[in-house]
């Protein structure tokens, strides 16, 4: 990906390892990557600079990640229709539910490889592989 063509990703998580694991993976891809905390610091920043794609934690303080989707899905467009991918420790059919209801396109349970999140982000921002 080109400097002009570089697409954005906001990681949501409240584990400091996990966003720097996800940063790693993006960036050697190419993509511009934010990080925010929680879903409320997600939203503050999701509201101050659009992004290209959202990977977001369900269990997180202040705002957990389902609500922090919902709440992105309630926006006016185009915020309202950025990619989300929901990665989860979270395995159950209910959990993988929840996250479709709240609008989520995409949802892994975690641990989540390297490569694989690196594919999910291109294929979710119409990057070629």
């Amino acid at each position: 990906m080109g400097e002009t063509t570089r697409k954005r990703v906001l990681v949501v998580d409240d584990a400091a390892l996990v966003r720097l694991y996800y940063r790693g993976a993006l960036e050697r891809c190419g993509f511009e990557v934010v990080e925010a905390l929680n879903g409320l610091e997600g939203l503050e920043k999701l509201l101050a600079a659009p992004v290209d794609l959202l990977v977001v934690d369900v269990n997180m303080p202040q705002m957990d990640g389902l609500t922090f989707v919902d709440s992105v899905r309630r926006q006016p467009l185009p915020l309202a229709s950025t990619p989300v991918l929901v990665a989860s420790t979270e395995s159950g059919p209910q959990d993988l539910a929840a996250a479709r209801a709240a609008g989520a396109n995409f949802y892994v349970v975690k641990p989540v490889g390297q490569e694989a999140l690196a594919e999910y982000a291109k294929m979710l921002c119409g990057v070629a592989a």
